[in-house]
């Protein structure tokens, strides 16, 4: 009996710490200063670029340098805009991202280590197809201003590469000369600047 008392004692206590260290400053994204960008290898020679229109992202942080930071980010995958109409209807359908199906990607953001100065490691749990993987971005913390209209602001800068087939999204076609014509790791490219809540 003493032996539960002490372990339910030591549970509450683990549940009371969690709380009072959780995040309570909310930031939100301001997508006019802001893109989640990509970029593919195409025809082995050149690349194609890309980027979503629409998302939303919720980040807590109370600490100066964001690296208690927890944050997710919510892509709507019919928002891919690569500047062409028709390839974006391609990369919509069942061949790619499946758009009906799998409406959303997210990322899970848990950890954002400090390498050095601004330099940073972000690690998380990223969601598309269908098909969840652990993945670690190299990330930029640009700091906290204060802005012309009375507000917080923070910048960030993430980065990195995912094998698209990782997520099943194998859709290929091969080259007479040889080769890929599209390749298969997508370099991913964010820049976010962030509001603090009032």
């Amino acid at each position: 009996m003493k032996r539960r008392i002490k372990l339910l004692l030591i549970a509450q206590c683990l549940v009371a710490i969690q709380y009072t260290q959780a995040q309570t400053t909310e930031w939100q994204i301001d997508p006019t200063h802001s893109s989640i960008g990509f970029s593919i290898d195409h025809l082995v020679i050149s690349e194609t670029v890309g980027q979503f229109d629409s998302y939303t992202a919720s980040i807590r942080a109370d600490k100066e340098d964001f690296t208690d930071a927890k944050f997710e980010v919510v892509i709507q995958t019919k928002s891919i805009n690569t500047a062409n109409e028709e390839r974006d209807n391609h990369l919509r359908s069942e061949d790619f991202f499946n758009a009906a199906q799998f409406p959303t990607i997210t990322f899970k953001g848990e950890k954002f280590e400090k390498i050095n100065q601004n330099k940073y490691k972000v690690s998380g749990w990223l969601t598309m197809h269908g098909i969840t993987k652990k993945v670690v971005f190299e990330g930029q913390f640009g700091g906290i201003v204060a802005d012309p209209w009375g507000g917080t602001r923070a910048g960030l800068k993430l980065w990195g590469e995912i094998d698209r087939y990782d997520y099943g999204l194998k859709y290929n076609s091969f080259l007479e000369a040889g080769g890929l014509s599209i390749g298969r790791e997508v370099r991913i490219e964010c820049r976010i600047e962030l509001i603090k809540k009032t």
